[in-house]
């Protein structure tokens, strides 16, 4: 087609939903972009608005002049292509894209290496970026259950305390570096060593593809999370060693990887497909608004509260999306990934995506979970739904959701007035605690989760404030200003009785350790992080969000009570199953006292695990409280905040009347078969 008059932004709506349109110009080939290889390097580029296409040709990826211009080839379905047969690998590229009397330089939104800030792409034959023992690298085995550690690349190993080499500290080649101690004393460990101990299964990476939030030519202690995407399949290069050379970030970000693997870990990666850095992208350079949703009046719409919103829904958009998480997969060894605002796109393509990895990976292989929610409402096409909490039942039983439900009713919800949740003074939210427990599966209504698979239970993540925070400032009374300059002195100076945030502390990860679903926390949220009350830190200094590793061992008996719990959970099979009978598991639920919750989980499996039954309670109440066990002897494997009793080879026994702790939960196992009529 040719662009005889320039049309607007509704006009173009109109027209990309036109059946016309979709018949002839959506392309089903899933080879957009530059390969090359020894037999040559091919283009290729859909714009089927434009008028002409035109592919420059650079030795570098910053300021030098054009080394050869050529007009490119209009094909089939609107693809624009250039054919050589030399191998380009390491050339870097732009295109002119005239749509009518208009010509506009632009990055190729389908590349797969850049230079310095994505200002050219870069062809890239792949197989010369791979690490030795790449073609072997593999995930290792699930373990017994899946326990998630949200960590930013530069936070890992920016402090001094961490004892990485200054050279390293902040990048992707921070992570190949595996015996790191607390100021390199060779006695404490901190980075990969640290967190072998502390149990974790899988690693979720921030944002690692290339956003626009930090010159990479820049300072190094720039600082931003990396929710805004110019680049989705190309790493970010201020993580790199050499962000000018496009194929060193790609070949970092795979030894990274392969490390992590290597020591036990599967590797998440957070993506942000809902929206990009600026709406004057590549994708809006080549095909004008055609990959943004607009509302009626054909302005952007913004429900990522990022100023746009990816049209998800339109065939292009979503089939970009899909070969970019299957190209993360075979290209990078991804495990799983974890969707920024869900909410704003269809749940007809993360079905779409979920089934696509299970029949290439074998079923729920590859973890796929996100956010259920949006910052703001948005125009998705007629005939879409989106991917909500509340339109759960649509969506494939395997994508998962962060439960906001469980992580409010345990430590309270951050926006409004900084109420106090269930361990640290809130009241009326012993029924909230008691869904928590089965993963949301024995509710009804707004949301029913249907299985624990698809939660993700939780408490703190990078966004609102750490729990540290939270319990800090909600157990001072909401004085912001004391809470704050207390957050930032030390652990005994910070509150008048440190003891009460302590086993305030241990009760809310008490909780979220006994609840079904998935497990997921914060890096440092096991040693008391704090960010000194900024519950918004994606741009504040990494002096303000690096991991202090001084705090680990300040905070070492919390960090032994993380490892103990850790270990614990993947012991009891009636908290690690996924399937849908395993609220079943739960029952004899009280949460009719004031402050207490007590109930009883078939922990049975194959004639495994430490115990027939659990029993499980959380008392939130500022004294003790008598509780009758069930019938029998019980062992305690948690209590008053001991959690390593649970490895003792005689545990001491309860039986008739216990007494729970101020602030406190226990877990005890009885090793008896549980009466059927009992588990009804």
């Amino acid at each position: 087609m040719t662009m005889t008059k320039k049309m607007t932004a509704r006009e173009l709506k109109r027209f990309y939903a036109d059946s016309t349109f979709k018949k002839n110009y959506i392309y089903d080939g899933h080879d957009l972009g530059a390969a090359c290889g020894s037999d040559g390097t091919v283009f290729k580029l859909w714009s089927p608005v434009a008028d002409r296409v035109e592919l420059h040709l650079y030795p570098d990826g910053d300021e030098s002049g054009c080394m050869r211009s050529v007009s490119m080839e209009r094909g089939e379905k609107g693809v624009w292509m250039y054919r050589t047969e030399e191998c380009l690998h390491g050339t870097y590229y732009d295109y002119d894209v005239s749509i009518g009397h208009e010509t506009r330089r632009t990055a190729d939104p389908y590349a797969r290496a850049c230079g310095i800030n994505s200002r050219r792409s870069m062809a890239v034959e792949l197989g010369r970026t791979d690490p030795e023992r790449w073609e072997s690298d593999q995930a290792p085995k699930r373990q017994q259950e899946d326990i998630i550690y949200e960590l930013h690349v530069k936070e890992f190993s920016w402090d001094g305390s961490a004892g990485f080499p200054e050279e390293l500290r902040g990048t992707y080649r921070a992570f190949t570096v595996e015996d790191t101690t607390l100021f390199g004393d060779g006695v404490h460990p901190t980075g990969i060593r640290y967190l072998k101990e502390l149990g974790v299964t899988h690693i979720q990476l921030m944002p690692v593809y290339d956003f626009g939030s930090v010159d990479e030519a820049g300072d190094r202690d720039q600082f931003n999370w990396g929710y805004d995407p110019v680049c989705y399949n190309v790493p970010e290069g201020s993580y790199s060693t050499d962000p000018a050379h496009g194929e060193v970030r790609i070949k970092e970000l795979k030894e990274l990887v392969q490390t992590l693997h290597r020591n036990g870990f599967r590797v998440i990666m957070d993506v942000v497909y809902n929206h990009t850095y600026s709406a004057d992208s590549s994708f809006q350079r080549v095909v004008p608004w055609y990959y943004y949703r607009q509302e009626e009046d054909g302005t952007l719409s913004d429900g990522s509260g990022c100023g746009n919103d990816f049209a998800a829904e339109r065939e292009m958009a979503a089939s970009f999306i899909l070969d970019s998480v299957l190209y993360w997969t075979e290209e990078y060894h991804m495990d799983g990934f974890r969707f920024d605002l869900m909410g704003l796109l269809p749940t007809e393509l993360m079905n779409r995506i979920q089934e696509e990895l299970d029949k290439r990976y074998g079923m729920g292989e590859k973890l796929i979970y996100g956010e259920p929610w949006a910052a703001n409402g948005t125009p998705m096409e007629p005939g879409f739904h989106q991917a909500l909490k509340e339109n759960e039942k649509r969506l494939n039983p395997r994508v998962a959701m962060f439960c906001d439900n469980t992580r409010d009713a345990v430590k309270g919800h951050v926006f409004e007035a900084m109420e106090p949740g269930f361990v640290n003074g809130g009241e009326g939210l012993e029924r909230e605690i008691m869904h928590a427990a089965s993963a949301w599966c024995d509710r009804g209504g707004a949301f029913h989760a249907g299985s624990p698979e698809r939660v993700l239970s939780y408490v703190s993540a990078h966004d609102n404030l750490t729990l540290w925070d939270k319990l800090i400032l909600s157990m001072t009374h909401n004085d912001h200003s004391l809470a704050l300059h207390m957050s930032r002195c030390d652990k005994k100076g910070f509150y008048e009785r440190p003891e009460e945030v302590v086993r305030a502390y241990k009760l809310a990860v008490s909780v979220y350790f006994t609840c079904q679903g998935r497990l997921f926390f914060l890096s440092g949220e096991e040693f008391a992080r704090t960010k000194e009350g900024d519950d918004n830190s994606f741009e504040a200094p990494i002096s303000l969000n690096r991991l202090d590793y001084k705090r680990a061992y300040e905070f070492e008996e919390l960090v032994h009570f993380y490892k103990d719990l850790i270990a614990l959970r993947k012991c009891l099979p009636g908290l690690c199953d996924k399937t849908e009978e395993a609220g079943k598991r739960i029952f004899k639920k009280s949460a009719n006292r004031k402050g207490v919750v007590s109930f009883q989980v078939d922990n049975r499996y194959r004639g495994e695990g430490l115990c027939d039954t659990l029993f499980i309670a959380y008392n939130s109440r500022r004294r003790p409280v008598k509780v009758t066990l069930p019938e029998g002897e019980w062992e305690a494997f948690l209590k008053d905040g001991d959690s390593g009793m649970w490895r003792r080879p005689e545990r001491e026994t309860y039986s008739g009347l216990l007494i729970l702790p101020p602030v406190s939960a226990v877990i005890m196992g009885r090793k008896t078969e549980i009466k059927q009529e009992a588990a009804r």
